[in-house]
């Protein structure tokens, strides 16, 4: 069973976004990026209650610009997906989940410590240089589903 519906053009889509995001994380810091875009793709709320792909996810638009700033900015996000950030985006799709990304919505990458909220979000942890927030109490109840 997988946690969302995909083809190969999302796995790839997946791959180089995570790349993008995280490469200098490691493996486990693009899981956790990977994590964030599936969860986006299965919740039913929020800023993310008409996107059911991972296209639709990839290349969502937010008050006139894209949700991921590598869509924008990113040449790493163009590069070509390498096979082990596919199989790091098959595990996403198909079952991989830890925190702080499992439940989380947001994740940005601060200038400082990580505040306690963000945009009224709670903080659900940091891996290396990224901050994690879940949805409010509910708020979202779907996130909590998969």
């Amino acid at each position: 069973m997988t946690r969302v519906k995909y083809r190969d053009s999302d796995i790839d889509l997946i791959a180089r976004m995570m790349r993008a995001e995280a490469v200098g994380e490691g493996r486990l810091g693009m899981l956790m990026v990977g994590n964030v875009i599936v969860n986006r793709a299965v919740v039913d709320c929020l800023d993310f209650k008409d996107l059911r792909t991972i296209r639709d996810v990839i290349f969502h638009v937010q008050g006139g610009n894209y949700s991921f700033e590598a869509v924008q900015k990113g040449s790493l996000f163009y590069s070509p997906a390498r096979d082990v950030e596919r199989r790091l985006a098959r595990n996403v799709v198909k079952f991989w989940r830890q925190q702080p990304s499992k439940y989380a919505l947001w994740y940005f990458n601060p200038y400082g410590p990580c505040p306690p909220t963000w945009y009224n979000q709670p903080f659900a942890g940091q891996y290396k240089q990224h901050c994690y927030y879940e949805p409010q109490a509910n708020t979202c109840e779907s996130a909590y589903r998969y």
